[in-house]
Parts: structure tokens; C-alpha cells; sequence
């Protein structure tokens, strides 16, 4: 682990702890040390293969995901709208979450497409047992049906986070995965929804495990590399943290997109604004990165480490705000 940040942010879990109670708070650290290089570099430079979706030549895209105070039209073009608004800039990535049987091509879908921006699309596909067995046959067709009604390119995370213990009972195993993966882009190539790049996004606890890359389909199925990385639990730079998913990903000829990243209001304003200056640098000295999404959401339930949303922390909006401006984000 690189010394400056790393460890402060050790001596913060230290004194603090990895949860707080109500009234607790973690004492903010210092700076980071930039002088050193960044934790965590991905060296494979390109050129890449990433299918509709082109991954810029120079610099990443810049996007998020924004939970809406409704999950209507109206409510998700609203919140983008107020995030941009924020910033000072449109985003480049929307993110946007789908159930098995939702379908792509919404109203606030075609909004986000016809400014401009790249659609992409989490699908939350079901049992992968049954997905083989052709129990949504008719499902799968549909949505295929419907993204290629768009017309334009998105990018697709078929179930991301498949390697997370907890979805293991759907999941099944890496193999079972995989074969459904397989399987639901047949379909789609069967229905001619040839503007969708394949996007393979486990979590950065998976490579740290060692079990996320046996859930890889491979390099003739996958367009893009993805991981899902937090300071939640764990209080350390992010290079540390995606770490081993950049070792693994830098083997593979596919660009890397950061389909959600994000610090836990747990650590503190100062701590939080640290972490994102470090996270900023980071992506920035890794040229395999081509677009990056942050996750502005404080989900129902969450206690203080996994409550992510930016807006209402001034120093830590701040820093994003600086990440937002950066010429090296702005394509």
C-alpha cells in the first residue's frame, strides 16, 4: 500500500473503526500524498476492442448514477438534471438500473439518448439455471427487441456483480454464468440488436477473493471490463482497492470502464474529498480507463458505510466538481 494515504487511512480505521454509531464520526485525514505514484495501474495502453460503445482515444468518460426522488420519467430526468446542473456540465454516462422484465427504450431513456448521452444499462437477468433451461426465452427476445429499437449503442451490464456471495444462490457458479451469458447475446444477435456493447462488471471484493474472474465469458463475448469499487467497509485508496481486477484486466484488450465507484459519508467530509482527489489522479494515470460512473445514491436501510451520495458535503462535492471539470473528463 502506498504511504501518504494509505496510511492515514489505516491510522483512521485505527482510531475509528469500520462502523459508527449515530453520534460517531471519523476523524478527518490529511491530504494525500500526490508525489508518489497512484496504487493500482492498468499498463495494457490498447489499441482496444469495445464494440459499438468506442471508448475515446485520449482521456474517459464521465458519468453517474443518480437515484431519483421517484423512479418515474419525470423524476429520473429531474435528478440528472439537477446533478448537471451541479456540475456545470451534462453527463456523458447515464446510468440506469433494470428488473429482468423491464424493458429499455423508456421515456427518460430516449430523453438521456436524444442529448447526447450513452445509456448504461445494469440488467438484473434471473436465475441462470432457468435462463438456460429457456424459462424466458420470450423475455430476453423482448428486451432485445427493444434495445435495437433505439438505435444507437449502449452499453449493457448483464447482471454486474455477479460474483457477489449473496447472489450465489441465482448465480449458481462462474460456468453457470457464463453459459448463460452465452446465451442471452445469441438471442440477441438472433434479433439483430448488433448496437450493444457487452459489458462484464464484477466487484472489486471478487478479485481481492480470486473468484470474480471465473465468471469472465471471455475476450470474444466481452466489449468492455468493468468493475464496481467502494470505500465503504474498507477505508483505503482506490487503487489499492480495484488493485487486483487492474492486474487481471490489463491481460485483456478491452477497454475499463469504473461502472460505479464511491466513499461512504462514514469517513468524513475531509476524508471523503481525499479520496476522491486520489481517485481522480488514479483514473487518470491508468489509460485502459475509458469512462467512469460515480454512484450518487444513499440507499433506504444503509447504515453510514454505504451511504455514497456527494450532494449536501461541500468538500467532498467540491472534489468531484474538480473531477467533473477536468479537461481529461470532459470528452
Amino acid at each position: 500500500m502506498r504511504k501518504g494515504l494509505a496510511l492515514v487511512l489505516l491510522l483512521t480505521l485505527l482510531v475509528g473503526g469500520c462502523s459508527f454509531g449515530k453520534d460517531d464520526k471519523p476523524p478527518a485525514p490529511p491530504a494525500p500524498d500526490l508525489t508518489s505514484a497512484p496504487a493500482g495501474v492498468a499498463v495494457n495502453k490498447g489499441p482496444f476492442e469495445s464494440g459499438p460503445v468506442k471508448a475515446p482515444a485520449r482521456g474517459a468518460l464521465f458519468g453517474a448514477w443518480i437515484k431519483p426522488d421517484a423512479l418515474t420519467h419525470v423524476g429520473r430526468l429531474a435528478a440528472v438534471d439537477s446533478l448537471q446542473s451541479d456540475l456545470g456540465r451534462p453527463l456523458r454516462i447515464v446510468n440506469t438500473y433494470r428488473r429482468f422484465e423491464q424493458m429499455v427504450g423508456t421515456p427518460s431513456d430516449k430523453e438521456f439518448l436524444a442529448r447526447g448521452a450513452t445509456l448504461m444499462v445494469s440488467w438484473a437477468t434471473g436465475d441462470n439455471r432457468s435462463i438456460l433451461d429457456g424459462e424466458h426465452d420470450d423475455l430476453i427476445r423482448k428486451q432485445a427487441q427493444a434495445v435495437r429499437k433505439i438505435k444507437v449503442p449502449v452499453l449493457l451490464r448483464m447482471r454486474w456483480e455477479m460474483d457477489r456471495p449473496n447472489l450465489r444462490a441465482t448465480m449458481w457458479s462462474g460456468p453457470d454464468y457464463i453459459a448463460a451469458w452465452k446465451y442471452v447475446r445469441a438471442i440477441f444477435k438472433e434479433e439483430g440488436a448488433d448496437n450493444v456493447s457487452w459489458v462484464w462488471c464484477p466487484t472489486a471484493e471478487g478479485f481481492m477473493r480470486g473468484d470474480a474472474p471465473g465468471f469472465y465469458p471471455g475476450d470474444d463475448q466481452v466489449d468492455w471490463t468493468c468493475v464496481d469499487v467502494y470505500a465503504g467497509e474498507r477505508f483505503e485508496p482506490i487503487g489499492d482497492l480495484m488493485g487486483p481486477f487492474l492486474t487481471w484486466a490489463a491481460q485483456h484488450p478491452k477497454p475499463i470502464v469504473i461502472g460505479e465507484f464511491g466513499v461512504a459519508k462514514a469517513w468524513g467530509s475531509a476524508g471523503r474529498a481525499a479520496w476522491l482527489k486520489d481517485a481522480r489522479r488514479t483514473f487518470k494515470a491508468n489509460p485502459q480507463i475509458k469512462a467512469i460512473a460515480y454512484f450518487e445514491s444513499d440507499p433506504e436501510g444503509n447504515g453510514p458505510n454505504k451511504q455514497f451520495q456527494l450532494t449536501g458535503d461541500p468538500a467532498a462535492f467540491r472534489e468531484f466538481h474538480q473531477m467533473a471539470k477536468d479537461p481529461y473528463f470532459t470528452k
